[in-house]
């Protein structure tokens, strides 16, 4: 089912033809130009909004269908890291309360990737703190991967800066992909973090790549970048041929030295997370282009719409925050058209495979249910409960 069509009318006929070549351009697997991409974060029209949404919907469509890919995070170690990165709370220079925890048992991970997979979940994504693991996290890692994979489920490992070697531990494991954002700009990561530099991470991504390794990378919008800065991420992605490009969206937490939402000098708004969505497909059309952190908090009522551009997304929050739940999650995917992507549907809990069949009779009795529309706009912002309230 392809995305609605959209009146003619609301758009230029100059600009029409724009978005029909992009779109075109994009299906054929050829990136926009870099003036194209611009011209999409510079534009500020609603109409021309659901334009350049639906360009990217065709693209989208032919490369994914209506297919949405379910990832569930698990932060398996917390706190106690060394770097200096402003945007997180478990850097060594933040003061947000967060409780540090030493690396989980594997039958700890392997037990929740497992209630994971029970709520629906397509990956299940680890995160390790630090600068990166030593020996003994690798080797604690790869027998969870194992066991995990042993299920039949996806992974993902966030761990940090790797060389070869480890990489290599890791393949041999059975680890699908690595996570490790670019983040930001060359240009701008100075002014985002200094214990570490973005060659660094680049040479993380060549260490994966080199083992066999799926390449999970994206960045954080939101850090007081420019456009310029947005672009150079967009296309060093492609250049790495990144497979899963999660974009992630500032989230403010009291404690970080960057905790304001700005990008190319002004705050955040849900039509523009749609832009840059969109813009991030039409210069990646075969990735999965994860709407990552902040989707609650800075998409709001237009939660629906990037999934046309996105073809994947978080259920159950984020590293440290809180996010909507597997309820209001699979309302959303079903609403808007889309389906949520599982290799045995059969395997699904009941009320699972009754809620994807009748959403709304299964949204009446859930748990989660709040007499609302299901808009959460608050979660993404709250802190999880491994975070201590000080004072």
């Amino acid at each position: 089912m392809s995305p609605p069509s959209l009146p003619g009318s609301l758009t230029p006929p100059t600009a029409a033809d724009d978005y029909a070549r992009w779109a075109a351009r994009a299906v054929a697997d050829e990136p926009i130009s870099r003036e194209d991409a611009l011209t999409i974060l510079e534009r500020d029209d609603p109409f021309d909004l659901l334009a350049i949404a639906q360009a990217a919907g065709q693209v989208r469509q032919h490369y994914f269908g209506r297919s949405v890919t379910i990832h569930v995070l698990d932060n398996v170690q917390n706190g106690a890291c060394p770097e200096d990165c402003g945007y997180c709370g478990q850097s060594k220079d933040s003061t947000a309360p967060i409780q540090p925890y030493k690396l989980k048992s594997v039958d700890d991970i392997v037990a929740q990737a497992k209630a994971a997979q029970e709520r629906g979940a397509y990956r299940f994504c680890m995160a390790l703190s630090g600068r990166g693991p030593d020996q003994r996290d690798i080797s604690h890692m790869t027998e969870a991967i194992r066991q995990i994979k042993a299920m039949g489920m996806r992974t993902c490992l966030s761990s940090g800066l790797l060389d070869d070697e480890k990489a290599d531990q890791l393949a041999e494991a059975g680890l699908d992909r690595l996570n490790h954002n670019l983040n930001t700009s060359r240009r701008h990561y100075p002014d985002i973090c200094k214990t570490h530099t973005y060659d660094d991470r680049v040479r993380t991504l060549a260490s994966a790549r080199q083992a066999g390794i799926g390449l999970c990378s994206g960045m954080i919008v939101g850090m007081n970048e420019t456009h310029e800065d947005i672009l150079d991420v967009a296309f060093a992605l492609r250049e790495v041929n990144a497979e899963s490009i999660p974009v992630n969206f500032l989230l403010p937490i009291e404690g970080n030295r960057v905790n304001e939402p700005l990008s190319n000098g002004q705050p955040l708004t849900p039509a523009y997370v749609v832009r840059v969505l969109s813009m991030m497909r039409l210069v990646n059309p075969r990735a999965e282009i994860r709407v990552a952190a902040g989707r609650e908090a800075h998409l709001r009522a237009l939660q629906p719409l990037a999934l046309w551009p996105a073809n994947s997304l978080f259920m159950d929050g984020y590293l440290l925050t809180e996010g909507a739940g597997v309820d209001q999650t699979l309302r959303m995917i079903v609403e808007a058209g889309f389906a949520p992507a599982f290799d045995q549907p059969e395997a699904l809990p009941a009320r699972i495979r009754d809620y994807l069949e009748n959403p709304a009779a299964a949204q009446a009795s859930s748990p989660e249910s709040s007499g609302t529309d299901g808009a959460v706009p608050e979660l993404g912002t709250r802190l999880k409960a491994a975070v201590s309230r000080r004072g």
